[in-house]
């Protein structure tokens, strides 16, 4: 018998909608049969004696079955549901209810993607997985590598089903694990990097929108690359042709590079990191593109006042800085943050200059997005047109009733 956790009244909407989370605050109780033998136990969640990562099943307050999960009283997000099937459907075989996730989601992406291509193969919650993202890389000598991250309790416990099913499916050359962030904290669990079996190079090359770029699959940021911009790349790349051209935020250089590619006549990519820059170069020479193609290693927004200051001119600009705010409670400054980069690169455009503007912090929403774009356009005495407003590819779908799921804004607009 699996224990059965109750929401209090009327919390169970966001869940019927498709939210995967259950918070201790929204528990009523806990019935659960008592390992003495002594029949079925009803408790509140703080006195109940089921171990963290156990299979639970979640009901409403009126009894309607809402779905199974796995508890966790460490996190804040006491049960993760892992599927809408009872949990002895489930627990019958967790090897192949695994198996048909990671199928499913492989199905969903070759829909949209050549066996060539490298993009996100596991979206955590938005690919009823919580918790677990999976990279697929193919490098030059088309070697499929796995990047996977296990950042919840609930999909760890599973961790060798999953990890069977990765293999099976995709037959990967290589599966690196960079489970080494703070979310395992947060979920009472120790951080783990390793290769998964036998181990493989780190650093790889792989080819995007036809530009060969380096990965860092073991020191580079999160889990190596930041797959969700490369439609938004290649698009801007056809914006390009004759431009001069700043890339800030850099971090790869694949934004310059995809320029290049889409014939601008000169690049300047810049990065606050050494080591990004150092990475960015070895990929203008790769590609042969030093021709056309600087990276300085400074901070953007010093950058943008000096070249405010010394009056110079950019026909496209591109903005993509990092999450300026992981919480709620920091809306606020990172506001002022995303502005006043906005507002000085709006200064900085030539006549009808395009500006391609992001911010991939879920916290900072659409809403706060293009109201503080409006504004910097307000303050730097530009009418702007949005000519198009894009997220990220179809390898990150977004999971209805799951809002964190739809997280990045990139706006392409046009300074007049």
């Amino acid at each position: 018998m699996f224990a059965r956790v109750f929401l209090k009244t009327k919390e169970e909407t966001e869940i019927q909608q498709g939210f995967p989370w259950v918070f201790d605050n929204e528990i009523s109780s806990v019935k659960y049969e008592a390992a003495d033998g002594s029949g079925v136990k009803q408790t509140a969640l703080p006195d109940c004696v089921i171990d963290d990562g156990s299979i639970v099943e979640v009901f409403a307050k009126g009894g309607a079955f809402l779905g199974t999960g796995v508890i966790n009283r460490t996190s804040k997000i006491t049960v993760r549901i892992i599927g809408r099937e009872h949990a002895d459907q489930i627990m019958a075989d967790p090897a192949a209810y695994y198996l048909k996730k990671i199928q499913d989601a492989y199905d969903l992406r070759k829909l949209h993607y050549s066996i060539h291509d490298s993009y996100r193969l596991v979206y955590g919650e938005a690919d009823l997985i919580p918790g677990l993202i999976v990279e697929r890389y193919v490098d030059v000598h088309k070697n499929v590598y796995l990047v996977v991250q296990f950042l919840s309790l609930s999909c760890d416990v599973f961790r060798k089903e999953i990890i069977a099913a990765l293999r099976k499916v995709i037959k990967p050359y290589g599966i690196y694990e960079k489970s080494n962030t703070s979310d395992r904290a947060k979920e009472g669990m120790a951080e783990r990097a390793a290769w998964d079996g036998e181990v493989r190079e780190s650093v790889i090359t792989i080819r995007e929108n036809d530009v060969e770029l380096e990965v860092d699959l073991v020191n580079g940021q999160k889990t190596g690359y930041f797959l969700d911009q490369k439609d938004n790349r290649a698009a801007v790349a056809k914006l390009c042709k004759g431009k001069r051209v700043l890339d800030t935020f850099t971090h790869t250089g694949a934004f310059g590079l995809n320029a290049v590619k889409g014939g601008a006549k000169e690049v300047i990519s810049i990065d606050v990191s050494q080591d990004a820059v150092d990475m960015v170069n070895r990929n203008i020479e790769r590609n042969h593109a030093a021709n056309r193609m600087t990276a300085i290693c400074a901070d953007v927004f010093d950058m943008l006042k000096a070249y405010e200051k010394n009056g110079e001119k950019f026909d496209l600009i591109i903005l993509d800085p990092p999450a300026f705010t992981k919480s709620a409670k920091n809306i606020e400054k990172a506001y002022g943050g995303y502005k006043e980069i906005n507002l000085r690169a709006m200064r900085l455009l030539t006549e009808n200059g395009i500006l391609v503007t992001c911010s991939c912090s879920y916290f900072f929403d659409a809403e706060h997005f293009y109201g503080m774009v409006m504004k910097a356009a307000q303050d730097s005495k530009k009418r702007v047109q949005i000519i198009e407003k894009r997220g990220a590819g179809p390898d990150h779908p977004v999971l209805l009733g799951y809002p964190k799921s739809e997280y990045l804004k990139v706006a392409i607009c046009r300074c007049l």
